[in-house]
């Protein structure tokens, strides 16, 4: 899918044009763990340069992105879906690094899912065509900017979800008033449960959603959709059942004649989080023949980094390791300043550096005068906004000025808080900054 049309509207930008000024942007204090002497080159010309992580002039604390790591992950998971045959759409939020959207879709997605319209903007200057909003939109700025967006560029692709006669109606007047001429599509979703997060609760509500977007001049219903990682006490029975109702709902309307009625090339049957996408594949494979073709759509974003903690004992790869195993692309290097027992050291790297919201930062090695070993009898125990506290072993080698790497847990809360990361090889070669936009 190209990359490279006008899509910005006003500014007159092309995807191309945005990619080459990410490499033009000049380095300065905002991108905190680069070279202080780094500052004023263009990130093209300090990418040129091939520095070291480690002796190049990187300050800590710094996050590194493992460039064999993330070409591994990338690689799998276009590999596990073609197997599969699923259309594939990446979670975006997850990272907000439209390198990285250029390097899924590189490798075969169908496009980029989001969760919000500053995230659509993104993905839009940079030229991405195809966006699931897996969100209903009742923003009428936001829809204003979609309808002119559809009008502008007629090879744009954008559907969302709907779950509320309200919200429907909502979308309808917003487009209405902005004199849409495209018809937004949409998907009803389906809760995951009583108590789940988004979506109509019953099969009665999906209908009376659907209802209400034929009854809107400017929607049209594309198909059905939903979050497995909702399910109640998710087991791969309740989350396999699930499955099995949401691709049934999308019979019952295709049976109804919902979907003919709207003159879809294709309908859409789309699920699939980071935790659950074998059950996806499983299930997804026993969709019934439809008046058109089917549109399966995964969903899933954290891949892409992987992780140390949450995603490493939810990885669906654990049930299935045939299929392969996604790995760890972070690590946070941050360095010790504080060694005030023998029980206990400190290091420059807090809340504001890692991901703590699902697990602490996990001690994986030690540098020190260029050689690396593991981070035996080191612990995390606590972070500080700008402090790591550690908990260090009698056998625990440690002292002021070492850096301690650690691996993260939940890329989307790694990411966001970096706004341009090193690409390192297994050396410490630094080959690409990917730059974030949350």
């Amino acid at each position: 899918m190209p990359l490279d049309k006008d899509v910005t509207g006003s500014q007159d930008v092309t995807g191309s044009e945005a990619f080459a000024r990410l490499a033009e942007e000049r380095v300065d204090h905002r991108f905190k763990g680069l070279p202080p002497d780094a500052t004023g080159r263009t990130v093209g010309e300090l990418t040129a340069e091939r520095r070291n992580l480690f002796t190049g002039g990187f300050t800590t604390p710094v996050l590194a992105l493992s460039a064999e790591r993330l070409e591994h992950n990338l690689a799998l998971m276009e590999t596990y879906t073609v197997r599969h045959g699923l259309a594939f759409a990446p979670h975006g939020k997850t990272s907000m690094a439209p390198q990285l959207f250029r390097r899924q879709i590189e490798r075969g997605a169908w496009g980029v899912t989001l969760a919000v319209p500053h995230q659509v903007r993104v993905a839009r200057a940079f030229g991405v065509e195809r966006i699931f909003l897996a969100n209903e939109l009742v923003d009428a700025a936001a829809l204003r900017w979609i309808a002119a967006e559809l009008d502008r560029d007629p090879a744009f692709r954008f559907l969302c979800y709907v779950d509320s006669v309200r919200g429907v109606e909502a979308m309808d007047a917003a487009l209405s008033a902005a004199g849409a001429t495209r018809a937004v599509d949409v998907v009803v979703e389906l809760a995951a449960g009583d108590g789940a997060r988004t979506g109509a609760r019953t099969e009665a509500e999906c209908a009376a959603v659907a209802d209400a977007v034929a009854a809107a001049g400017t929607l049209r219903l594309a198909g059905v959709a939903g979050y497995e990682g909702e399910v109640p006490d998710a087991t791969p029975e309740r989350v396999h059942a699930w499955l099995r109702r949401l691709i049934a709902l999308a019979a019952e309307f295709d049976e109804a004649g919902r979907f003919t009625s709207a003159g879809l090339e294709e309908i859409v049957v789309s699920a699939g989080g980071s935790a659950w996408f074998d059950a996806v594949a499983d299930v997804f494979a026993e969709i019934p023949e439809l008046s058109a073709p089917v549109l399966k759509l995964l969903r899933s974003g954290a891949y892409v980094s992987h992780d140390d903690g949450h995603y490493r004992h939810l990885t669906p790869f654990n049930r299935v390791p045939e299929e392969g195993a996604l790995e760890p692309a972070f690590r946070l290097w941050a360095q010790v300043v504080s060694r005030p027992s023998a029980e206990q050291a400190f290091v420059n790297a807090g809340k504001r550096d890692a991901a703590y919201d699902l697990d602490l930062p996990f001690a994986q090695a030690v540098r020190r005068d260029g050689a690396e070993r593991p981070a035996t009898g080191i612990e995390v125990t606590g972070l500080s906004d700008q402090h790591g506290w550690l908990r260090t072993a009698p056998e625990a080698d440690l002292e002021v000025g070492d850096w301690l790497g650690m691996g993260l847990s939940h890329p989307c809360t790694s990411f966001d808080k970096w706004q341009l990361i090193p690409v390192a090889e297994a050396d410490g070669t630094v080959v690409e900054y990917v730059r974030t936009y949350f």
